[in-house]
């Protein structure tokens, strides 16, 4: 079919056969000016937009209103694959697919690129397909399409599941993708084809391809999933339709993409070789010779190896050694002599990267109630031992309703769809190894499923926007600060003030630039936090609007709910919804059991007022803030100017020196202690408050500061404000220039509670058939790669399912699932 002509010129060695190899990620360069500018304009996109990707790891993909969704997030540098420590937050929403609305979200802490985590789902949840979607404030930067996604199903408690809906009757949609691009008249080309149903998935069909004189060029039988593939070489002047059918429907018509007069094809052999990729490479121009192109491989944002290729009509072979590729997808492009991109093929790149985790029950079957140890052992590809960070979730496997192995794992999302657009059918199917065929139908979706990260005409150019979203090493608040004309107002200065559901107060002060933008990142609270957001300008001015990005939803942009592929047995799906209905009555009357009812009792004592804000007992002084006192005032400071006994305010108003009773060392005046509702601040935020809503100012000196050690040895000034008041009600302020919002941090991480039947307990008589039987969301191997862990079986006869996933700090992921009885 093909004939090598003339030998390539590598520009990276390791190139092509015979030539000197290069390890993969470092590589010596020819003078080549393309070749450079191309690795120094990729470096700057890569240095711009580093690259993240996010899995999330369930317990289960059923579940009832009232349970809970045990989870836990990875993160990863997208380059290198390593664990991704400078993000560290992670966001996980649940998607109502149905209504197609947010009704859930978790804040994650993410440490070490590893975030534990959990959703509660409300009893009241309406069953129906939902979709969990996960990501980092930074992959807002890009497409959607890179979210970690996650199909879930609530069930209804009685019934089920819910009555599929009824897709209309559509014929199918079949594409036609020619390998590398374009059809080219009189060079024979490889095509790639897929079928797909209404749902999105892949539709078995059958068909032929005709020309335009009605001669039929070949049969179209699918592969795999509704794809297949065929060869065909155009000729001048002809046109190609194809006709397919599914079933025994009516054929359809579908035109192959017309074929250009002149240009390139590129075919790529990714199977026959073991040591090399073998791309084949002919062109076809108005003048006769051959021109030298440039053919470039990298892969996740790293130019691995590149060659000139002087090309023409007859096929030109060009070899890229198999083992200088690190794991994943690699793209090859081919760019024609005016360095414009012509051709571009995916390949997948397997070098045995990947871990082999084993998980060993100590007996291979047990009987209920009886204790489970489970031997953990992490090797790598050459079989030696590894230290990892893994999760494991054990389940009932009659009851957790997932018995699809080919479904997404954390390898499968880490090495494929996560640098994938679009829905990938049984992702995990690619990278099981008992199938045989499994590499043949992972090129066969290469060539059909597109990827599109970044755009080379777009990395050339060099003019690359600023980032919209910035890291998140926390939690974060941003927002604006305008006039009510929504004009700008200059740079505001900002007091925040965070009260958490403890009571527990800080403060914190900013300026917005002069745009009037802020931002406070790197925040670590958990749980509900109200926030009081205070805005004045330079001149005093509080008549100011505030925003604050984190009251803002993200938006639910699905242009076609995807398709679930949740399939169960009845009989599984009936078992389940009998344990998992016993067994949330049984936690509801725990519940009502723990409220125990107690006869009435009275209680006389005298009220004793006492304010949380204070440490102390009796101020030396205080002097209650009234309008009158107010008016005129420019601070709490000026209020306090001849009140106080002892107390010397004196300089300018906008920066007073502050001194009771001659504090003073040898530096010079000693200022007192300020404090705002009882938490240390800086002089500045005391006269950036304003006048009005302060409630009393204490004083303490000499002695009364001494509760406040060294601190307080120039004495203490408390300012005490209305909203920081037992009473205060901030849904009801409507102050100029503030801002009061409720405002969800970290979700807290709950311990998977499970029962431990060595020792007997009373509430031991209940029944036990939990689905979920165990989670360990961080499970640590040491540098011998082992570990254990152990837990009680239930009350089932039936087979528990582990299934284990993880990485090592280098990148290295593994997934595994094992089983034992249960007797």
């Amino acid at each position: 079919m093909f004939s090598f002509t003339k030998p390539v010129r590598p520009l990276i060695a390791g190139a092509m056969l015979l030539l000197t190899a290069l390890g993969a990620f470092a590589f010596r360069l020819s003078d080549d000016e393309f070749v450079n500018r191309l690795i120094a304009r990729l470096k700057t996109y890569n240095q711009r937009f580093p690259n993240e990707k996010v899995y999330v790891q369930t317990d289960r993909a059923y579940y009832l209103p009232g349970e809970t969704v045990w989870l836990k997030g990875y993160l990863f540098d997208g380059m290198s694959h390593e664990a991704d420590s400078v993000s560290g937050l992670l966001y996980v929403d649940l998607i109502d697919l149905t209504a197609r609305k947010l009704v859930m979200q978790a804040q994650l802490k993410a440490v070490g690129g590893h975030a534990p985590g959990q959703l509660t789902l409300p009893e009241t949840l309406s069953a129906g397909p939902y979709q969990l979607r996960a990501y980092t404030g930074w992959m807002r930067n890009f497409p959607e399409d890179y979210y970690f996604t996650r199909s879930l199903m609530v069930l209804e408690t009685r019934t089920g599941m819910p009555e599929p809906a009824v897709l209309p009757a559509a014929r199918p949609d079949v594409q036609f993708m020619p390998e590398g691009g374009n059809l080219v008249a009189g060079l024979e080309s490889r095509v790639a084809f897929k079928a797909t149903d209404a749902g999105g998935r892949g539709a078995e069909i059958e068909g032929f391809v005709l020309d335009s004189r009605n001669d039929t060029i070949t049969g179209l039988t699918p592969q795999h999933l509704g794809m297949g593939s065929f060869t065909i070489k155009p000729e001048p002047g002809l046109t190609y339709t194809a006709f397919a059918r599914q079933g025994t429907g009516t054929y359809g018509r579908y035109p192959l993409p017309a074929a250009q007069p002149n240009g390139y094809v590129m075919t790529v052999d990714n199977i026959s070789n073991k040591s090399h990729i073998r791309v084949f490479i002919a062109g076809k121009k108005p003048a006769d010779g051959t021109r030298e192109v440039t053919l470039v491989a990298q892969i996740r944002g790293t130019i691995v190896q590149a060659a000139n290729v002087p090309v023409g009509p007859k096929a030109v072979l060009v070899q890229f050694p198999r083992d200088k590729f690190p794991e994943g997808i690699a793209q090859l492009t081919l760019f024609d002599e005016t360095n414009t991109p012509v051709c571009e093929r995916l390949v997948y790149a397997e070098n045995g990267g990947l871990l082999t985790i084993s998980v060993t029950p100590e007996k291979s079957a047990v009987k209920p109630r009886e204790k489970i140890t489970l031997n953990v052992n992490v090797t790598d590809a050459e079989h030696k031992p590894v230290a990892a960070n893994l999760s494991m979730a054990v389940t009932d496997a009659r009851q957790a309703l997932d018995p699809d192995s080919n479904g997404t794992t954390l390898v499968s999302h880490l090495l494929l769809t996560s640098d994938l657009k679009g829905t990938i059918e049984q992702s995990g199917y690619y990278f099981d190894r008992s199938k045989r065929d499994r590499l043949q139908k992972l090129d066969l979706l290469l060539m059909t499923q597109g990827w599109r990260r970044f755009t080379w005409p777009e990395v050339l150019a060099g003019n690359l926007p600023e980032p919209k979203y910035p890291v998140e090493p926390g939690l974060s608040l941003t927002g604006q600060v305008v006039r009510p004309n929504q004009k700008q107002a200059g740079k505001v200065r900002l007091t925040f003030m965070f009260v958490g559901r403890d009571s527990a107060r800080s403060f914190l002060t900013e300026e917005t630039n002069e745009a009037g933008y802020y931002s406070l990142y790197g925040l670590d609270f958990t749980d509900t936090t109200h926030v009081l957001i205070q805005a004045i300008t330079q001149k005093g001015n509080r008549n100011l609007s505030l925003t604050l990005d984190q009251l803002i939803k993200p938006a639910v942009t699905l242009t076609q709910v995807p398709y679930n592929p949740l399939v169960v047995q009845r009989d599984e799906l009936a078992e389940f919804l009998k344990r998992a209905n016993e067994y949330l009555a049984i936690e509801r009357q725990i519940r009502q059991n723990r409220e125990i009812l107690l006869q009435e009792v009275k209680v006389k004592a005298k009220r004793n007022e006492t304010d949380s804000r204070k440490i102390y007992g009796n101020a030396d002084a205080t002097v209650k803030v009234t309008q009158q006192l107010a008016g005129g005032a420019m601070s709490v400071l000026d209020i306090l100017r001849g009140r106080v006994a002892g107390l010397n305010i004196s300089g300018s108003p906008m920066n007073p020196t502050v001194q009771i009773r001659g504090a003073a060392n040898f530096s010079g005046v000693v200022e007192p202690l300020f404090l705002i509702d009882g938490m240390p601040v800086d002089k500045q935020a005391v006269l950036s408050l304003p006048v009005m809503d302060v409630d009393y100012v204490d004083v303490l000196k000499g002695a009364g500061a001494a509760i406040f050690g060294s601190r307080g040895g120039g004495g203490v000034i408390n300012v005490m404000t209305k909203r920081g008041g037992a009473n205060y009600d901030p849904s009801q302020d409507k102050a100029e220039g503030i801002l009061v919002a409720r405002l969800p941090g970290y979700t807290p991480v709950r311990e998977f509670y499970a029962p431990l039947y060595a020792t007997s307990k009373p509430e031991h008589i209940r029944p036990d058939y939990r689905a979920t039987l165990h989670w360990a969301p961080l499970i640590r191997t040491g540098p011998d790669g082992k570990a254990a862990l152990s837990f009680f079986a239930s009350d089932a006869r039936t087979t528990l399912r582990f299934i284990t996933e993880g990485t090592t700090a280098a990148g290295q992921p593994g997934s595994s699932r094992q089983t034992v009885r249960v007797e």
